[in-house]
């Protein structure tokens, strides 16, 4: 979907008003009335209420329904964006937006500048996007429903991704340093590195595939399964390193992992944990043998032992302290429900490697191989 910015600088605050008014009556209407948004909007004149609901509705932020009961209007996935990107914008997070670098069935990822320049990524989160369709038939869900849904759905994948890559990046894991989230969207670093699945040549497929499965027990070992550990959600970043011993001096190139795409990860206590962290497992040792024929002799690792492992060092377990820190349990099966739905019997016959009744949703949600563009439109 495209991130249209052009009418964000001359909203006015009248507009903003009326268009938080919307967004706030469609937690219980899919159609908002008019009389809802006079009185939600806290302005005293009515006219320049309709006159900003005109406003609203030629950019698309707002929109009617035909054929309807009432006189009313329905946000839109462009008015909750513009909402998303004016918080951030206050509080002086994004100064700019670039091109989209990334696509998936439910997401979009741009990447945007701050105030100094510095390249940042924008990842907004769509569930429900392309399946209100299966949602409807599954779960029987009104028209009132489904668009509190797609709000708040997409809203919880934001917090969930930005609560464990917050986790992740303050225990020293490989993952993007997380900068803010607001809504739908979260703000990120920009990664210098390629998608696994873009790369067809590795000097040492060995070492890579040890330092994969290492992440994968590391996960475990503070209580966390990815979900959808594979080439879509992993980049592979080169460094330069300097060799000690016999090769002092010299300079070689290390490629690092780095793990991407964290709203289908879940706790070693799941009750499908086992087949998680299996799948995990597979989709590495598959795509290894597929792209680099390369095939370990070791087997493994197992859930198992990790946890055997765990009991023993009583360490740290990050899943509780996301839980602790704002992400609740009660979050998490909404969420989880809610995508399992989307994605009723979806990984069935599809390709393993990549997708995931949980992962789905974002897997083809990697960085391009190119270069990001460095124009960029200013959005204040």
């Amino acid at each position: 979907m495209r991130l249209d910015t052009t009418h964000l600088r001359y909203l006015t605050s009248e507009d903003w008003r009326v268009l938080t008014a919307v967004e706030l009556c469609s937690r219980n209407h899919h159609l908002v009335p008019t009389s809802l948004i006079l009185s939600n909007s806290h302005l005293r004149s009515s006219s320049a209420i309709y006159h900003s609901i005109s406003i609203l509705a030629k950019a698309h932020l707002i929109a009617r329904i035909k054929n309807a009961k009432y006189d009313g209007y329905r946000l839109t996935y462009g008015g909750l964006d513009y909402l998303s990107l004016h918080s951030h914008l206050q509080k002086n997070v994004l100064y700019s937006t670039g091109n989209q670098i990334g696509v998936g069935k439910e997401s979009d990822v741009f990447v945007v500048s701050d105030s100094e320049g510095k390249q940042l990524v924008l990842k907004i989160h769509r569930l429900g996007r392309i399946s209100f369709r299966s949602v409807k038939n599954n779960r029987n869900y009104s028209k009132k429903q489904q668009v509190a849904s797609w709000m708040q759905m997409s809203r919880l994948a934001a917090l969930k991704e930005f609560s464990f890559m917050r986790a992740l990046y303050e225990n020293g894991f490989s993952v993007p340093e997380p900068i803010a989230q607001n809504r739908h969207t979260i703000v990120m670093e920009l990664v210098d590195a390629f998608p696994l699945r873009q790369i067809n040549h590795v000097p040492d497929p060995a070492a890579l595939y040890a330092e994969m499965m290492e992440m994968i027990l590391r996960l475990a070992r503070v209580g966390l399964i990815h979900g959808d550990f594979n080439e879509f959600n992993i980049l592979i970043k080169e460094e330069m390193i300097k060799m000690a011993g016999e090769k002092r001096g010299e300079v070689a190139a290390k490629l690092t992992p780095v793990l991407i795409d964290f709203p289908q990860m879940v706790s070693i206590d799941h009750v499908n944990a086992e087949m998680y962290f299996d799948r995990d497992v597979s989709c590495i040792k598959r795509f290894f043998n597929r792209k680099f024929s390369f095939t370990s002799d070791e087997p493994g690792p197992f859930l198992s032992e990790t946890k055997a492992q765990m009991r023993n060092l009583k360490g740290r377990r990050l899943d509780v302290e996301v839980e602790a820190s704002g992400f609740s349990k009660k979050m998490a099966k909404e969420l989880d429900k809610y995508i399992e739905d989307l994605a009723v019997d979806k990984y069935e016959g599809e390709n393993p490697t990549h997708e995931s009744a949980l992962g789905d949703a974002n897997s083809n949600c990697s960085f391009d191989s190119g270069e990001p563009d460095n124009e960029a439109t200013q959005i204040i």
